[in-house]
């Protein structure tokens, strides 16, 4: 069996944002059920569950049983429920395994769920959690956060002449606008330019409306072998689903976005130049710009051009994060994944209102998470295609 025969009949969030009354299960439960009913399925139809959190055990104090807990709450018990905690890409590499384990014959019908509540009373928690995915032996004691590390691959791109201020400045208007369009996303206000730029400085070149924010929220995915399930929805097959950890690089090297995006094209059999519309991790939202490079999307320092083209927008020839992706849609980090693909089932089925691109057949999904020295921890990049023709 490969990923061709694995499909996705089921999708459902919980809207992103902040909820101080919601629990882990409250936003959990939201996202399975709307998946479930999605897909026509009860909780006695699902073969097995992989949940992804990446923050409970250190903001909840839930360790250990996380998936189990909030699955027993909506009704599912005694099937197999595996955690999976893998920073930023934990909703991502949730899918994987659920692929992985249709491929290998041991389930038919999988729930794959993600969530995160990132809010709590002391916001230094959540912060020291976020810093807790890079390498302590490299970070801890110095503070460096995420978003020194774009600041300083943008200010090394800037300086090389690949990107402009105007360009990162753009990008975040994209995203800004993208998301007010979206009733799940966190930020729903169109931004100008003057308004981006004037922004609280975060890390230089950085500001603080190019930036994603601490966020809650949970998406779900139900995904099945092939006939396995009647759907009366559009199909739509998971044709590559890869996963990849960062290496020690002299930085002469392919990135590790280029390593795994490569081995989903070899194993989808087509190329960039065939993806319809894409959601790409975009925690600053100027990172939008170095996926495009790095997805084959464009040639090295192409990036600006591509943008300024209009190809990315909602009504362009390829569209990138039409959800808002992480800096507007929101990153609920252990959901983030998950919330890529439940936007782009959306997207291939032609249900994504107001926000809805040209028809697309062919959906990428690239979710990075953590760091490493010089290089994020792990990349996942998924695709997607919609089988059934347009009317």
């Amino acid at each position: 069996m490969t990923s061709d025969d694995i499909e996705i009949i089921g999708v459902g969030m919980h809207p992103f944002g902040r909820y101080t009354t919601a629990s882990l299960k409250d936003l959990n439960r939201v996202a399975c059920v709307s998946a479930l009913i999605d897909a026509g399925l009860g909780v006695r139809d699902i073969d097995a569950v992989y949940a992804a959190n990446a923050m409970a055990g250190l903001l909840q104090g839930q360790e250990m049983i996380r998936g189990q807990s909030a699955m027993r709450e909506i009704g599912i018990e005694r099937v197999p429920v595996t955690n999976v905690e893998n920073a930023c890409a934990s909703g991502s590499t949730a899918l994987r395994q659920a692929v992985l384990a249709i491929r290998a014959g041991s389930a038919d019908v999988v729930l794959v769920a993600g969530v995160e509540k990132m809010f709590v009373e002391d916001r230094s928690r959540t912060l020291a959690a976020l810093e807790s995915a890079g390498d302590l032996d490299v970070i801890s004691g110095i503070g460096l956060q995420f978003t020194a590390v774009y600041g300083m691959r943008l200010r090394k791109l800037i300086a090389a002449g690949r990107l402009t201020v105007d360009d990162l400045v753009a990008v975040s208007v994209k995203s800004h606008a993208n998301g007010e369009r979206n009733p799940y996303a966190q930020h729903r206000k169109v931004v100008s330019p003057e308004e981006v730029l004037g922004s609280r400085p975060i890390a230089d070149p950085l500001t603080l409306l190019m930036c994603s924010s601490i966020c809650d929220g949970a998406a779900a995915v139900v995904v099945a072998r092939r006939g396995a399930v009647p759907v009366e929805k559009p199909t739509i097959r998971i044709r590559a689903s890869q996963a990849a950890t960062g290496y020690t690089t002299t930085g002469n090297e392919p990135s590790l976005t280029e390593l795994c995006a490569a081995a989903a094209y070899a194993e989808a059999g087509f190329g960039p130049e065939d993806v319809d519309v894409a959601e790409v991790h975009d925690a600053m939202a100027p990172a939008e710009l170095i996926a495009y490079e790095q997805l084959g999307f464009c040639s090295p320092g192409d990036a600006g051009a591509l943008l300024d083209s209009g190809t990315t927008q909602i009504d362009g020839s390829r569209p990138v994060n039409p959800s808002g992706g992480l800096s507007s849609r929101g990153h609920a980090v252990g959901a983030t994944g998950l919330a890529q693909i439940a936007e782009l089932t959306w997207q291939l089925r032609g249900e994504a209102t107001g926000r809805q691109t040209q028809r697309p057949r062919i959906g990428l999904a690239h979710n990075n998470g953590g760091w490493l020295e010089g290089e994020s921890a792990v990349s996942c990049v998924h695709l997607l295609e919609r089988t059934d023709p347009w009317d």
